[in-house]
């Protein structure tokens, strides 16, 4: 199975120091796009969901 990787909306165009997330249907995987082979937070729906809500201050 490929992984689809997406950068964030939040990144600018041409910018390399963002997040990228793989959305699958019961997981979120994050990474970071500098260093895609360092590591990635897996969350499932309900983590991920807190997770956005936290970084958006709610």
């Amino acid at each position: 199975m490929t992984t689809t990787w997406r950068k964030s909306s939040r990144s600018g165009s041409g910018a390399n120091n963002c997040v990228e997330v793989a959305l699958s249907a019961t997981t979120a995987r994050v990474r970071d796009s500098k260093s895609p082979a360092s590591g990635e937070l897996v969350f499932g729906a309900t983590g991920f969901a807190r997770f956005r809500a936290a970084l958006n201050g709610r």
